[in-house]
């Protein structure tokens, strides 16, 4: 999971995603919160846009996780991923070898598309994906 997540390192997410993050969060690198506000004001803009990776936003590399250990993540659930947990030594070394990155990457890319979903009357569609229908 924390391989895939690295494809946040190309895109970038609404004000109202992350406007919490920036405004209220002590796991944040202060200089970056500053200049993320600039564009995300504390009330409207809520679709405004920023990268997800300030460094290089349309380069697929490892900067998203070197984002992440400088407390540069946008999104709270990316920095979650370095926030003194079990994924932090992943998150570290994938910050410090893109060639671990791309191969996991490439495994998880894999592996996760050799699922097989639920169809038909055994699965649903959800019309909000964060909760069941």
């Amino acid at each position: 999971m924390v391989a895939l997540s690295g494809a946040h390192t190309i895109g970038s997410a609404k004000c109202s995603s992350f406007r919490d993050r920036i405004y209220n969060d002590a796991n944040i690198d202060a200089s970056f919160a500053n200049s993320t506000k600039a564009n995300c004001p504390s009330s409207g803009g809520d679709n405004n846009l920023s990268p997800l990776d300030v460094v290089t936003p349309t380069v697929f590399d490892n900067s998203y996780f070197k984002d992440l250990v400088s407390k540069k993540g946008l999104l709270f659930s990316d920095q979650q991923l370095y926030n003194g947990g079990s994924t932090d030594s992943l998150v570290t070394t994938y910050s410090e070898d893109m060639d671990a990155f791309f191969s996991d990457f490439a495994t998880a890319m894999v592996n996760m598309g050799n699922i097989s979903p639920l169809t038909g009357t055994h699965g649903e569609i959800r019309l909000n994906c964060r909760k069941t229908n």
